[in-house]
This record gives C-alpha cells, structure tokens and sequence, in this order.
C-alpha cells in the first residue's frame, strides 16, 4: 500500500477518471520504493514532504513516458527528484574501520 494517495496522484495529473487507478497505485508504490532504495531510508511515518513531492514526480513522469526512453525526452528521472531527496541520502564513503 501506497503512503502517497491516490487523490494526490490524480490531481497531480489532473486525471477526473479512475480507468487507471490500479496503474497509478503501482507507480506511486514503485516510485516510494526506489526513493527508499536511493536514499537509504524507508518511506515511512512521518513522511518529509520532499518525499511526497519526489514520489509524485516519478510516478507521474512514469505514468506519462511508459517506455524506457522517448524521441521526446531521454531522462531517467523528472529534473528535481534526485535534489529533493538528495539531503536524506546516505552517504557511504568506502572507508572500513579497522
């Protein structure tokens, strides 16, 4: 289950039909789960809004471009996402304590 709801997906879409809730549900869940995979942290209570930002962003620009790449745009992620979410990243530096 979604943290991010379904209510603010479609308004971020301007979407009024529920064709493709079922779809929506699962980018919004794929894209809390690659935030939490790229920061380190889990999407959990309580939720920094930079997050929620982040996870509509993906899950729209995934909802809108559904092929790895487009003659349109070729990114990734939405210009944004990686600076919202850059100050929960943890850093790992390589060094091992001895």
């Amino acid at each position: 289950m979604s943290n991010v709801t379904l209510g603010l997906i479609k308004a971020q879409l301007n979407l009024e039909h529920d064709l493709d809730d079922g779809l929506l549900r699962h980018k919004l869940r794929v894209a809390e789960e690659w935030i939490a995979n790229h920061t380190g942290k889990p999407f959990v209570d309580p939720i920094p809004a930079s997050f929620i930002e982040a996870a509509l962003q993906l899950a729209s620009f995934w909802y809108v471009n559904r092929e790895a790449a487009t003659d349109m745009r070729l990114s990734a992620v939405p210009f944004g996402v990686l600076e919202l979410i850059a100050p929960y990243r943890e850093s790992v530096t390589g060094h091992v304590a001895t």
